[in-house]
């Protein structure tokens, strides 16, 4: 193994961050595997079509899953709709990246701290209000995990995407959101919104000076948001030892580093038992978070 190139699908269309990382880390296991890696997209239904396709394909190693929590720890608490199983269905295989997302508010805002945004939000219960990019997704159900942690009152206002809801949060029509680094930085760089924290457990390299959400004081609103290779189960354990070992090494390489920092990306290299560890703990945080928000799509 192998003796033919392995797919990689990507649940979303081509041409986003996600697929760019997806091709990045595709070349460099390529080179170790010895036979291209070829990505396939299939967007749609939150990522949820491509991963309900690689968890009913053939478990011979050649049909893989670039995996978020959105399809696999997020998805079976709050979508009434699943096809499968995803954390039965699919084995962990490598954890390749975290995606950091990251608190935000308005340049003008009068927020300096999430202790400022959590006082002023428990002063004024449901008198403010924050930005998704839609009901169900991670920049939902992140703030909806500070909301539990916190124990305050603050209204979704949902958008359909990033961009209109940071023109809104800069003009102080939303007091703030959860967002990707990747989406935020060039707005706090130039000064435009404020970042207060990032959920992950250690800094952003694209924000390095944004501290965690521990360091602010919060450390029960911690959230990894990960990426990793997943695949069908039954998968033959040589084969899954071998994929682990080089998509591992794909993301820890020193030449993918700095374009994967760049796409809001951080290098993580874990393999499949800590990732399976991580994903235990992920299925319980987002089921907390799910019934306590209420929160469901069809």
């Amino acid at each position: 193994f192998p003796e033919k190139p392995v797919t990689l699908v990507v649940p979303f269309a081509p041409g986003g961050a996600i697929d760019v990382l997806a091709r990045l880390l595709g070349d460099q296991a390529s080179r170790a595997l010895g036979q291209p890696v070829v990505i396939e997209n299939r967007g749609g239904a939150a990522g949820l079509i491509g991963a309900a396709s690689v968890a009913r394909g053939d478990p011979d190693g050649y049909t893989l899953l670039l995996a978020s929590a959105a399809q696999v720890t997020i998805a079976p608490w709050i979508n009434r709709s699943l096809t499968f199983d995803p954390p039965k269905d699919l084995v962990p295989v490598a954890h390749l990246v975290d995606t950091p997302m990251v608190l935000v508010v308005s340049a003008g805002s009068h927020y300096d701290t999430v202790g400022d945004f959590v006082a002023a939000a428990r002063a004024h219960r449901g008198g403010l209000n924050y930005a998704s990019t839609g009901v169900g997704t991670i920049s939902n159900l992140v703030m909806e995990s500070l909301k539990l942690a916190a124990d305050i009152d603050v209204v979704h206002v949902p958008y359909r995407g990033a961009a209109p809801a940071l023109n809104d949060l800069q003009s102080g029509q939303v007091q703030a959101m959860f967002t990707s680094t990747a989406s935020a930085a060039t707005l706090v760089n130039a000064q435009k919104i404020r970042a207060l924290a990032v959920t992950t457990r250690a800094r952003s390299a694209l924000l390095p000076d944004v501290m965690t959400m521990a360091e602010a004081g919060w450390p029960a609103a911690e959230v990894t948001v990960w990426m990793g290779i997943m695949a069908p189960v039954g998968m033959p354990p040589t084969v899954l030892r071998k994929l682990e070992r080089v998509f591992v090494e794909a993301s820890l390489a020193m030449e993918a580093r700095e374009k994967l920092v760049k796409l809001g990306a951080d290098p993580v290299g874990e393999g499949a038992r800590q990732f399976a560890d991580l994903i235990e703990k992920d299925l319980q945080l987002w089921q907390r978070v799910a019934l306590a928000s209420g929160v469901k799509v069809e």
